[in-house]
C-alpha cells in the first residue's frame, strides 16, 4: 500500500502490548487489560490528530494465544477504516496472529510506503524466549528493503528493544542481535527513526541522528531503571507521531487519564 502527496505528514498512532485473553473481563496483574485498551483507543478518537493515517501495533497483542483474543482485537479496530500494521511480540502466535489479521485493514509485519515515508514492520518473535532475534535472513532483507527506498525517509518498528533500557531483568529480554541491526541501519542515513513496544514504558533518545522511541503499554505499566520485576504506578498510554514531509519527528505519549488501576 502506498500513499502520495508527500508535502503533507503523515500521522500515526502507536498502542503496543494490549496483552488480551480468550475472556474480554480478564485481568493481567489486576488489570483488565481489554478494557483498558477500549479506554485508550476512546482517548484516542477524541484527540485533535485523529482520525491517524495508521495505527501501529508493536506486538503482545495476546496473552494467551488464543484465537479468540485475536478476533476480539480484529472485532475493536476493523470498525476503524484505518490501516493497522501489526507485529507480533514474545507472548503473540505469529501465526495464529497472520490467519485472523489477514485482510485489510490489517497488514502483520511487511513495509508500506505512506507520503514520502517508507514503514518497515520486522518480526523479532523466537519460540520459547521472551527475549527476541532478527536472524541474518531478516537482517539481510532489512538492508534490501532499506536499500531500496533511500529516497523515502524511514521508520523502523519492532516488538523488543535494540537499546538498553536500564533494567537488568529487562535487558536481558531485549533483541539478542541487537549490535547487528544497528550496524545494518547503520548503513542508511535516511533512517530516521526506529519504534518499539515490550518495555512498558516510555523513552525517547537519539543515537547517531536516529530517533529511538519506546511506548507505554495500554495496560500497565513496568518501573524504569529496575533491577528487578517491578510495576511502575503510571496509567496506560499510546504514542501519537506526526512525520514530517523533512524528516523530522513530532511525538508525544498520551496517557490514559483517571485510569481506574489496582
Amino acid at each position: 500500500m502506498a500513499q502520495s502527496n508527500t508535502k503533507l505528514p503523515v500521522v500515526l498512532l502507536q498502542i503496543t502490548d494490549p496483552h488480551l485473553h480468550a475472556a474480554a473481563d480478564s485481568r493481567m496483574r489486576g488489570v483488565r487489560t481489554y478494557e483498558t485498551l477500549l479506554a485508550v483507543l476512546d482517548n484516542a478518537k477524541n484527540h485533535t490528530r485523529w482520525p491517524p493515517d495508521a495505527i501501529i501495533v508493536t506486538g503482545d497483542i495476546v496473552q494467551d494465544e488464543s484465537r479468540v483474543g485475536y478476533e476480539r482485537f480484529r472485532e475493536t479496530m476493523e470498525p476503524f477504516g484505518i490501516p493497522v500494521f501489526c507485529m507480533p511480540g514474545n507472548h503473540d502466535d505469529p501465526q495464529l496472529m497472520a490467519e485472523v489479521l489477514a485482510e485489510y485493514p490489517f497488514q502483520v509485519c511487511g513495509d508500506t510506503t505512506i507520503k514520502g515515508w517508507t514503514l518497515v514492520f520486522l518480526n523479532t518473535f523466537v519460540s520459547g524466549d521472551d527475549g527476541g532475534t532478527l536472524g541474518a535472513t531478516a537482517l539481510a532483507a532489512l538492508d534490501e528493503t532499506l536499500a531500496a527506498c533511500s529516497k523515502h525517509h524511514a521508520l523502523i518498528c519492532m516488538h523488543h528493544q535494540p537499546l538498553p533500557m536500564g533494567s537488568a531483568w529487562l535487558d536481558g529480554v531485549g533483541l539478542r542481535d541487537a549490535e547487528r541491526f544497528l550496524v545494518c541501519i547503520a548503513r542508511h542515513d535516511h533512517i530516521r527513526g526506529v519504534l518499539w513496544g515490550h518495555v512498558h514504558q516510555a523513552s525517547d533518545r537519539v543515537r547517531d541522528g536516529v530517533r529511538f522511541l519506546s511506548t507505554p503499554s495500554t495496560c500497565s505499566q513496568f518501573l524504569p531503571d529496575s533491577e528487578f520485576f517491578a510495576l511502575d504506578n503510571l496509567p496506560p498510554g499510546s504514542r501519537w507521531l506526526t512525520l514530517e514531509a523533512d524528516g523530522r519527528i513530532d511525538t508525544q505519549v498520551e496517557w490514559l487519564q483517571d485510569a481506574d488501576l489496582p
